[in-house]
């Protein structure tokens, strides 16, 4: 059957618009690589000229500020005091141009240099590029100390490697974590709130929640139910991971989880490798997230079960970074 002229004209309509899509964002990129490389320059510019002048350049010299004075007079606005600063810094953190890259913005560059650590800005950096965060999703994955939770279940040697590749998720430990931040929530720390409630606020934010829950996860569904019999169960939320190719549930508790919260997840799991796994899924992950963990009775708990089945606490408020810092530092000490 022949298309009608009409529908013809719109196919074609719709491929010039792809076209067009495809041509603007490839554009984007260019000018943002030619913007960044730019900057780049402009910092190799200073260093060099401060070296040959024997010019100080600490963040209180007027150096930058006279420079960002009389470039915008010739050049106009974009030339503040802190950008000619993070300029500057750009090139002492990235001497080679070429390590330079062209899927991060100059406003990502911005947030990453504010790290002065050097493992944690390259975690983020590597991050960025694998999961291809905005700018907004950079920063709050630097204000939830992402970096520093997922580095305190590591050793030495495993977070030199999470700083040098980023997170990559290969087994199920790599996709928990301890604790979740669930700041975006926004219930204040000391609220009273049911079970109900906190599920629904992670539906209402559930973009921010995925974003905590890492790459590869995708949303099933609530109050998932689970028949036995006459008998039957809800799993709160229900997730698929697409890199490790399996469901994963989670149960939200008030307070402090019990062997009994335990006990109900190897249910739902061993309920979902029976009756909802297809061909080519993984054994099923389930976490159970409370406010509250007793870690020697989830170690007791949870010994001899064979399922993959995790505890792990949430938290309504931003971490202290500084004691995150310092239990890194002992990790990384050297011995």
């Amino acid at each position: 059957m022949q298309l009608s002229k009409k529908k013809k004209y719109e196919q074609l309509l719709a491929s010039i618009g792809i076209i067009l899509e495809q041509g603007r964002k490839h554009a984007y990129q260019t000018v943002n690589t030619i913007l960044v490389k730019t900057y780049w320059e402009i910092g190799k510019t200073i260093t060099s000229y401060e070296q040959n002048n024997k010019e100080s350049a600490g963040y209180g010299s007027k150096l930058f500020e006279t420079i960002a004075k009389d470039i915008r007079f010739q050049y106009g606005k974009g030339f503040s005091r802190s950008n000619v600063i993070y300029m500057r810094l750009l090139y002492l953190k990235y001497p080679k141009s070429q390590t330079l890259s062209d899927q991060l913005s100059w406003s990502h560059y911005i947030e990453l240099l504010s790290r002065e650590d050097d493992l944690e800005r390259t975690f983020y950096e590597k991050q960025c590029i694998l999961e291809k965060w905005s700018v907004r999703e950079l920063q709050r994955q630097i204000n939830s100390a992402l970096f520093h939770r997922i580095a305190l279940s590591k050793d030495k040697r495993g977070v030199l490697e999470l700083s040098k590749k980023g997170h990559i998720i290969q087994t199920e430990q790599d996709i928990v974590k301890d604790p979740y931040i669930l700041e975006f929530l926004k219930i204040p720390e000391h609220a009273l709130y049911s079970e109900k409630e906190l599920e629904q606020k992670i539906i209402d934010n559930l973009q921010m929640f995925l974003l905590e829950l890492g790459k590869g996860f995708t949303f099933v569904g609530r109050q998932y139910r689970i028949s036995l019999g006459n008998k039957h169960f809800f799993t709160d939320l229900v997730f698929y991971n697409r890199i490790l190719r399996c469901f994963v549930l989670i149960d939200l508790k008030i307070g402090e989880v019990t062997h009994n919260d335990i006990g109900q997840m190897n249910l739902y799991l061993n309920y979902f490798k029976e009756e909802e796994n297809s061909n080519g899924d993984n054994d099923p992950i389930g976490i159970i997230l409370g406010s509250e963990k007793d870690h020697l009775m989830v170690k007791y708990a949870l010994g001899g079960l064979s399922n993959k089945l995790f505890v792990s606490k949430y938290k309504l408020y931003l971490p202290n970074k500084d004691e995150l810092e310092e239990r890194l530092r002992k990790i990384l000490k050297p011995k």
